[in-house]
């Protein structure tokens, strides 16, 4: 797998990563190195690992870095529910957050068992 743009789940997740730099611009000075950090490297690891691994030379390489993009997807979730409590996040937002990263980590699931 060498063209990982051509990927949905990939560029699914370069669009939710943007989202995230999006909103994160809103957030508090004081969360900067906090909440507003994580809740970005966290973004950028989905994308960042389905491209990494697509360009390793097996499928098991690329499956292992799906399963590190799938857990940070799982993290950005997480993160997510955190920054509405906080009310970092409109709770519409972060409801339209979650439902994506759900699609994302159903699509990354997909991807592994059709490379398996």
């Amino acid at each position: 797998m060498n063209n990982y743009k051509e990927l949905k789940v990939w560029q699914k997740s370069v669009e939710l990563s943007t989202k995230i730099y999006q909103i994160t611009t809103g957030f508090p000075k004081d969360e900067l190195y906090g909440l507003t950090s994580q809740l970005r490297r966290t973004a950028v690891s989905v994308p960042s690992n389905i491209a990494e691994g697509s360009g390793r030379g097996s499928n098991k390489d690329f499956s292992h870095f799906l399963s590190i993009g799938l857990g940070s997807a799982f993290e950005l979730e997480t993160q997510v529910i955190i920054a509405g409590k906080l009310q970092m996040v409109k709770q519409d937002d972060a409801t339209e957050i979650i439902n994506e990263v759900n699609e994302i980590q159903k699509m990354i699931r997909g991807l592994q068992k059709a490379i398996k």
